[in-house]
């Protein structure tokens, strides 16, 4: 066996055996080496790709272009090393003669690297884009906060701040502008066509979406002007002035509020026409509606609103020029004659007096400004108050003269000359607050059954109580009177008639009144009583 081997034999055999071994294992150490060295290769390539995107900050780019935190540089990284790996791994096993392994590496590499060119095609088309709507953002941007738009859109209308939206809107319409041309280059035409019909209507929108911004700054433009024109013609005219004379408005600056509310409807009616321009019916139909029903409204509000000044100001001044020509009469006076005064406080009635006219004049120019709006709840629910107040107003009246007439009354019996005069005085000093009271309830409205049940009970008590005292304690009198009526009737029937004889078979008739009448045995009267 040592023989067959060649280890025992120096020489030309010797060389054989090395040769045999070298052909058996160089292909197997050629593939380790080339998959070493592709390692190594895969390493030096993808880390020195790594730090070439690390100087451009790719990342850092890609990273606030999309929102996100993927690393793109290691990902880039990676899949060039796997790529250089695979094909050092392809080249092993080709030196291993393991076509049959090697061959779908071989082809899937192949196609690869024949995509190369098309890919790098796509990538600096895409790179271009980038860079363009990179720009395009940064320029934006800057034109933009230059006008200081944000501030005044802030300020004036209450919107979010709109350029770095704008910006926004134009990087990534770019970067849709160009995404159809690298879904050609790369030949994915079945993204390609609803890419395309996207891209086609973006492209289309722009022309609306550039007239809808131009109507907005027109319709800002336009709302500033329009505010001034207002303010300054509210200001040349005094209506602050006016207001706080009138005592409303005290707190707020008028010229300002209705500037304010003019640059609101500008605005609205604005972006109202700019929606329409765009499209957007959805949202364009209903703010229309609304609009239209808001501009509908105003001249009744305005009417409304005049309604409630110039009856505010006719009825303070009414009713100041009433509570002073009544404080000249003395009519605040009399609360104090009528011992009621109490009752009123520190108020005068001259002054009360006034107030209810303004008060229920304010309450009918309230009635008859919701009817203007058209709110006829609210309209009748005041004009029902103002009816309750009424009869509110009627019981007071009737209470404050019962209140003077239970005094006086009361006062004149507690002058009398009896004992009993001061008791029977307050005693009818209740009944007659009582009743009043009763009335005054009545005339108000406030539980009218109450009051009749209660007045009613009242009285029924009193009655039976009178009758009860009468028959229990006339009773003996009673039946005194009933025996001398008893008595008579009985005399009178044994009387005889004086117009006709008296017989024996007519010993009793019927004298006239008058002389039945007579007593002819007074002291049986007295025997009896």
């Amino acid at each position: 066996m040592n023989d067959q081997f060649g280890f025992n034999h120096p020489g030309s055999g010797q060389r054989l055996d090395f040769y045999y071994f070298w052909d058996q294992f160089h292909p197997i150490l050629g593939a380790i080496a080339i998959f070493i060295v592709g390692w190594i290769v895969a390493l030096l390539i993808s880390g020195g790709i790594k730090k070439l995107l690390a100087k451009v900050h790719l990342n850092q780019k890609l990273n606030q272009s999309t929102q996100t935190g993927t690393d793109i540089e290691q990902i880039f990284a990676r899949i060039i090393f796997w790529f250089i790996l695979i094909i050092a791994i392809v080249a092993g096993l080709n030196v291993l003669n393991l076509h049959s392994v090697s061959a779908p590496f071989a082809n899937m590499v192949g196609e690869v690297l024949a995509f190369i060119p098309t890919l790098i095609a796509a990538a600096i088309v895409s790179l271009v884009g980038w860079l363009v709507a990179t720009l395009v953002r940064a320029g934006l941007s800057k034109a933009l906060a230059r006008t200081q738009i944000d501030e005044k859109l802030s300020q004036e209308v209450g919107v979010a701040p709109l350029s770095k939206n704008i910006a926004e809107i134009s990087y990534w319409l770019i970067l849709l502008i160009f995404l159809p041309i690298v879904l050609s280059i790369l030949g994915l035409n079945g993204l390609l066509a609803p890419v395309q019909v996207m891209v086609t209507e973006a492209v289309s929108f722009i022309p609306n979406l550039f007239i809808a911004g131009i109507i907005v700054f027109a319709g800002y433009i336009l709302a500033k002007i329009v505010r001034g024109i207002v303010e300054g013609l509210s200001n040349s005219l005094g209506l602050q002035t006016q207001a706080e004379k009138i005592g409303v408005f005290k707190q707020t600056n008028l010229p300002k509020l209705l500037g304010s509310f003019v640059f609101t409807v500008v605005i609205i009616t604005a972006l109202i026409i700019a929606f329409d321009a765009l499209g957007v019916e959805s949202i364009s139909q209903p703010a229309t509606s609304m609009l239209n029903q808001i501009l509908a409204a105003i001249p009744n509000i305005l009417g409304a609103a005049i309604i409630l000044i110039i009856a505010y100001v006719v009825a303070r001044f009414v009713g100041q020029l009433v509570a002073e020509l009544l404080a000249g009469t003395g009519i605040d006076n009399i609360p104090a004659k009528l011992d009621v005064q109490r009752f009123l406080g520190e108020q005068k009635i001259s002054s009360f007096i006034g107030f209810l006219i303004v008060f229920f004049t304010m309450l009918f120019a309230t009635a008859e400004a919701a009817n203007r709006l058209d709110f006829g709840q609210v309209s009748a629910l005041i004009s029902m108050f103002i009816q309750f107040g009424a009869n509110i107003l009627l019981g007071a009246v009737i209470l404050v003269i019962g209140f003077w007439l239970a005094n006086t009354v009361a006062n004149v019996v507690q002058r009398g000359e009896y004992n009993s005069s001061r008791w029977l005085g307050n005693l009818v000093r209740i009944l007659i607050m009582g009743l009043v009271i009763a009335m005054g309830l009545r005339a108000m409205g406030i539980a009218d059954s109450i009051v009749n049940l209660a007045f009613g009970l009242t009285l029924g008590g009193v009655a039976v109580a009178f009758a009860l005292a009468f028959g229990l304690g006339g009773r003996q009198p009673a039946e005194r009177l009933l025996t001398k009526l008893i008595d008579k009737a009985e005399k009178e029937a044994n009387q005889p008639n004086p117009v006709t004889p008296p017989t024996d078979s007519n010993a009793a008739v019927n004298l006239p009144t008058g002389v039945a009448d007579i007593n002819l045995h007074p002291e049986d009267d007295q025997h009896k009583l």
